[in-house]
C-alpha cells in the first residue's frame, strides 16, 4: 500500500472492531466514499464503483464473522490508488474458495472469488492473534 505525498488519504478505524457488522462496515465505507471520492472526483460512474466497494466490504466482514472468529480490525482508506480495505480476524486459517460441480446450488465458498474479481490487489497476511486481508478496490 503506497501513496504519494499529494494523495488524498483518509483512514477510518471502526471503534470496537469486535462488534463490527457488515452493515456498520458498509455504512463507514459509504460515508468515506461520499466524502473522499464522490465529491472529490465528479464524473465517474459512482454508483457502480460504490456498489463494488460495498460488496467487497460485505464479503470481507461476513467472512471474518462466519469463518474467522469475528472481526479484530477494520480500516478503510481512500488514496490515489483506490479504496484500501483491511479486515482482520481471529483465525490463523487461510480462506479457501469452493469449486462447485455443475448444478451445485449450495451456498458458501464464493465470497473470496467475488472479492478477487472486484479488487485490483488482495493480500492475506498473518498477524498476531489471526490474519488480515488487505484489498485494493479501484475507484476508476
Amino acid at each position: 500500500m503506497t501513496t504519494d505525498e499529494t494523495a488524498s488519504v483518509r483512514s477510518e478505524l471502526l471503534a470496537g472492531a469486535r462488534d463490527v457488522t457488515a452493515a456498520a462496515a458498509r455504512d463507514e465505507v459509504r460515508r468515506l466514499l461520499d466524502e473522499e471520492f464522490c465529491r472529490q472526483r465528479p464524473g465517474h460512474d459512482e454508483d457502480v464503483v460504490v456498489a463494488d466497494a460495498l460488496l467487497v466490504t460485505s464479503e470481507l466482514v461476513t467472512n471474518a464473522i462466519r469463518h474467522g472468529g469475528g472481526v479484530s480490525t477494520f480500516t478503510a482508506t481512500v488514496s490515489e490508488e483506490g479504496l484500501w480495505i483491511t479486515v482482520g480476524d481471529r483465525s490463523h486459517d487461510w480462506p479457501t474458495t469452493r469449486h462447485a460441480a455443475p448444478g451445485d446450488m449450495s451456498p458458501g465458498g464464493f465470497g473470496l472469488r467475488v472479492v478477487r474479481r472486484l479488487s485490483k490487489d488482495v493480500t492475506i497476511v498473518s498477524v498476531p492473534g489471526g490474519k488480515a486481508v488487505h484489498v485494493l478496490v479501484p475507484l476508476r
